[in-house]
């Protein structure tokens, strides 16, 4: 590529020369960034058949594809800033602060991440949906918190512990309690049959 810049550069009359790194430059730039929305759609079209497969919630669909857009386009914004100049030197230093900052932020914020990828595994594994009636078995077999799924979001699930929608009792369990104990489910008529137990509304 290079060397095909060089050729046609060297062809050029002298008042042009003066303009054609600038536009060799500028030519780079834009298709560093086309080939970044492009990137960003085929991503954007993978998460779309991913939410189908899976289910996901609206929210997680919206959250996947910012952080793929935000990462594709810094990946693209740095190439460019390299291509018109800037020291690697300076775009190094500046990723590893960059980097380091996220690291301190991401561990800061590691519970509610953790509660964010456990409601991930949630829906891909299918470990339970709305409606279904579900328990955490404690130590032992004895008997744990137990109700029906209500919602399930980015950090919370919400159980139904007794009576109902309106004048029950609910519980807002975070989505990683699911991955630290045994998990008993009903099914069928099973399910329909059982009630949750907990304290009278």
């Amino acid at each position: 590529m290079n060397k095909y810049l060089q050729t046609i550069q060297a062809n050029l009359p002298q008042w042009a020369i003066e303009w054609f790194d600038v536009f060799s430059v500028v030519l780079q730039v834009v298709a560093i960034m086309l080939a970044a929305w492009i990137t960003t759609r085929i991503a954007r079209h993978f998460i779309k058949r991913l939410t189908t497969t899976y289910s996901f919630p609206p929210r997680v669909v919206q959250l996947s594809r910012r952080v793929v857009s935000l990462l594709i386009f810094s990946g693209a914004l740095l190439w460019s800033l390299e291509r018109m100049g800037v020291s690697g030197s300076v775009l190094w230093t500046a990723f590893t602060g960059f980097a380091a900052v996220g690291a301190v932020a991401f561990f800061a914020a590691w519970s509610v991440l953790s509660n964010l990828f456990c409601a991930l595994l949630i829906y891909t594994t299918r470990a339970f949906r709305a409606g279904d009636l579900v328990e955490l078995v404690e130590k032992g077999n004895e008997p744990g918190i137990k109700g029906r799924v209500l919602d399930i979001n980015l950090v919370y699930t919400t159980l139904l512990e007794s009576g109902d929608h309106t004048h029950g009792v609910t519980l807002q369990l975070p989505n990683s309690m699911f991955f630290q104990r045994a998990l008993r489910r009903w099914h069928g008529e099973a399910a329909e049959n059982a009630r949750p137990e907990g304290p009278a509304s």
